[in-house]
């Protein structure tokens, strides 16, 4: 695939968004590093490679659909209770709100770059609150796409979980990534 012109749906039929934590505290040993994906999400990106300026990006992930799909690191094997108890505790109720705040949200203000390696500026929105963003992202030949993002959860309005007296939190920054394996034409126009 080569990036052309033209106007993009996003998705996890074409493409796959990830978050990663990290563990920080003096009990950190217990507890896991998690890889949480976004099943549900949708998104659109405009494309002009010969002016990227004027290309833009837009993406909605619903809150309620993250998923931890792995845990690493900790004293004992993440297990599926564990990543339920994550999801009811971490991500519908203590965290992200997510009868409040149903989706996160982010758009481009600016893309500078290339197709090859480009860095897209831009606002995102959790429960309410915007804030800047720098995605950097790299294509390679074959038509892949990967980036990543730093998001500090506190900047959001998000308090990173904490467990025995604090000594035990996720780590305030996590990395958000994204991998597009295709792009799929809006109106079957390329």
């Amino acid at each position: 695939m080569t990036l052309t012109d033209g106007t993009y749906r996003l998705g996890p039929s074409t493409a796959r968004l990830l978050i990663r934590t990290g563990r920080a505290g003096l009990g950190r040993r217990a507890g896991h590093d998690l890889t949480i994906e976004a099943p549900r999400w949708s998104g659109e990106a405009v494309v002009v490679v010969a002016d990227p300026d004027r290309s833009s990006v837009r993406v909605t992930v619903e809150t309620g659909s993250l998923e931890v799909r792995e845990g690493t690191g900790g004293q004992k094997a993440l297990t599926d209770n564990d990543r339920t108890e994550i999801k009811r505790t971490l991500w519908d109720k203590a965290l992200l709100h997510t009868a409040e705040h149903p989706t996160i949200i982010f758009h481009s203000t600016r893309i500078t770059g290339t197709p090859q390696s480009f860095e897209i500026t831009g606002e995102l929105t959790i429960k309410g609150r915007s804030h800047p963003v720098a995605v950097h992202g790299k294509g390679n030949g074959d038509g892949l796409l990967r980036g990543w993002a730093t998001v500090t959860q506190s900047t959001g309005g998000i308090k990173p979980y904490t467990a025995f007296l604090g000594a035990l939190r996720l780590a305030d920054e996590v990395r958000v990534e994204f991998e597009v394996a295709r792009l799929e034409p809006v109106n079957g126009a390329e």
